[in-house]
């Protein structure tokens, strides 16, 4: 296996977990979570701030 596909299958092995994680903690699929359009652009903006504040922290990080 070359490096890319390890890389991939790794990806796919976090969303498996991360799927079961979801599943565990709130009983449901996200295509079975009946939130509206707007609430999940809203979840999705949230988690993009996140990702924005995780890695300017990292980047400060390097920085040192």
């Amino acid at each position: 296996m070359n490096q890319i596909e390890d890389t991939e299958t790794l990806v796919c092995t976090d969303i498996l977990k991360r799927q079961l994680l979801g599943v565990t903690k709130y009983r449901t699929t996200v295509a079975g979570n009946k939130l509206s359009h707007a609430q999940w652009l809203q979840h999705g903006y949230e988690e993009a701030l996140d990702l924005a504040i995780y890695l300017k922290r990292a980047m400060q990080e390097l920085e040192k």
